[in-house]
C-alpha cells in the first residue's frame, strides 16, 4: 500500500487528487497540507472533501510535520514552483519520494530539482496523461518523418486562472519534436508573431497560446505541407486525467531508486 500525501489539497488538482486517491486500489489517503495558516488546517479531510464522512486524517499547514506525523511514503504536488521547490526540499530531507506535475519553473529551480531528486525517486511530469505522453512520442515520429518541408505549429489552450505561458505540456511537446530533427527549441521556437514579420523562416516552430474560461487543456501540433495539412489534437474534459495519472506515478514510485524520472519512465514508453 502506497501512502500519499497531497500538497495543496484544498486546490483544483489537490482536490481531485485526494479525492480519487480514496478509490484507487494500493492507494492508501495519509493527509493533506496546505499554506502556513491556512484556515482549515487541523480539520478531518473527509469533511473539507464533501465526502460526508470523517477520514479520520487531517489537514496540516506544516508539511514537515506531515511527513512525520503521517508516514507518508509519497507527496504530490501541483501547486506552484516556490511551494513545490519547498516541499521537496523538505521530501528529500526525510527520505520520501515525490510527484511533481506543477510546471512554470526557471532553470536555475530545474537544476535544483534535479539536485534534490538525487537523493530521493522523484517524477516530474507536464502532463500526466497517458494521451499526451503517446502524442508527445507520435508527433515526434511524424516529425522525423515529414521532414523540413512542412511546418511546425503548436496551439495550446487553457483556462483563465493558468499562469505560465506557454504551458509545459506544449514546451514538452515541441522538445519532442526538436529532439527527434536535431534541433535545439531555443534555435528554432516562435512565441508571438504581430505585425510585419516577413515571411515565415524555414524550420522555426511556432508555440501559441489561448487563455479563455475555463478550459482544461487542449494542444495541437500542426505539420503544414503544400497541398496538404496533418493536424494531432488532444482534449482534457477533466482534470481528473492529471490525477489518475499522478497517482499512478506515485504507485510506480514505489521501491524506487533515487533519481528523476517522467511518466515516459512510468507508462514504459522508453
Amino acid at each position: 500500500m502506497t501512502r500519499i500525501l497531497v500538497a495543496g489539497a484544498m486546490g483544483r488538482m489537490g482536490g481531485r487528487i485526494a479525492a480519487l486517491g480514496l478509490e484507487t486500489e494500493g492507494i492508501e489517503l495519509a493527509g493533506g497540507f496546505e499554506r502556513k495558516g491556512h484556515p482549515d488546517a487541523g480539520r478531518d479531510m473527509g469533511e473539507l472533501l464533501g465526502l460526508g464522512r470523517k477520514l479520520g486524517v487531517s489537514l496540516s499547514d506544516d508539511i514537515k510535520a506531515a511527513l512525520d506525523l503521517t508516514g507518508a511514503d509519497v507527496a504530490i504536488d501541483f501547486t506552484s514552483p516556490a511551494s513545490t521547490l519547498e516541499n521537496l526540499r523538505a521530501c528529500s530531507a526525510a527520505g520520501k519520494a515525490m510527484v511533481i506535475g506543477t510546471t512554470g519553473f526557471k532553470p536555475e529551480e530545474l537544476e535544483e530539482i534535479k539536485e534534490l531528486s538525487s537523493r530521493v525517486p522523484c517524477v516530474m511530469a507536464s502532463n500526466m496523461s497517458l494521451g499526451i505522453n503517446l502524442l508527445s512520442k507520435v508527433v515526434a515520429q511524424v516529425a522525423a518523418a515529414l521532414g523540413p518541408d512542412y511546418d511546425i505549429e503548436i496551439i495550446e489552450a487553457h483556462h483563465r486562472h493558468k499562469k505560465d505561458a506557454p504551458s509545459g505540456t506544449a514546451l514538452m511537446l515541441a522538445k519532442s519534436i526538436t529532439s527527434s530533427i536535431g534541433k535545439s527549441l531555443d534555435d528554432v521556437a516562435v512565441y508571438a508573431r504581430k505585425g510585419m514579420i516577413g515571411e515565415r523562416a524555414r524550420g522555426e516552430i511556432g508555440i501559441q497560446t489561448i487563455r479563455a474560461g475555463d478550459i482544461v487543456g487542449e494542444h495541437t501540433v500542426i505539420f503544414g505541407g503544400l497541398g496538404e495539412r496533418i493536424e494531432v489534437t488532444h482534449k482534457a474534459s477533466s482534470r481528473d486525467t492529471f490525477a489518475r495519472g499522478a497517482l499512478r506515478a506515485a504507485l510506480w514510485l514505489a521501491g524506487r531508486k533515487p533519481g528523476l524520472y517522467d511518466m515516459q519512465d512510468v507508462l514504459g514508453l522508453k
